[in-house]
């Protein structure tokens, strides 16, 4: 997968490599992003540009901590061929002052929890969806867990 990547306002890191070692990852374990053929943009923004993004997008007046695009069903992506011309996967925008937040409120680093929201992000893209049922929330959860511990990051849920 191709990462288009820009950062606007996150201080401190090297934001890029960390989405690409996150993605790295999210692709050893849901192999459908490991097709070379994939493009996916991250955004690393402000709380006020993703309040923008959900408002416009999903109606809902607030920021929140990522948000996911997704330009391909499931199937879709399941049935992709290997070889080819370029296929947009989707977008991804974090929102930075709500990312810290939530960080602090976790006890968690702001480079973790990153990692874990490019992960979390990504797998939205490949048609994973923890809202669907608590079964699909438990795979989908699991896949993050096994991904962040590739990053040497602990389980964010705690319960396992």
């Amino acid at each position: 997968m191709r990462l288009e990547i820009d950062v606007e306002g996150w201080p401190g890191q090297d934001w890029p490599e960390l989405a690409s070692e996150a993605a790295r990852a999210a692709a050893s374990v849901e192999p459908a992003l490991a097709n070379a053929r994939l493009e996916t943009s991250i955004l690393f923004t402000s709380d006020a540009e993703v309040h923008e993004l959900n408002k416009g997008w999903r109606e809902k007046d607030k920021p929140t901590n990522v948000l996911s695009f997704p330009m391909l069903e499931r199937a879709e992506l399941l049935e992709l061929a290997p070889e080819g011309a370029p296929v947009l996967l989707g977008d991804i925008a974090l929102a930075h002052e709500t990312c810290a937040r939530e960080a602090g409120e976790k006890g968690r680093t702001l480079h973790e929890h990153a990692s874990h929201l490019v992960i979390h992000g990504l797998l939205h893209l490949a048609g994973r969806d923890h809202e669907i049922s608590p079964h699909d929330a438990e795979e989908m959860e699991a896949l993050e867990v096994k991904a962040l511990a590739q990053l040497g990051i602990a389980d964010p849920y705690g319960d396992r």
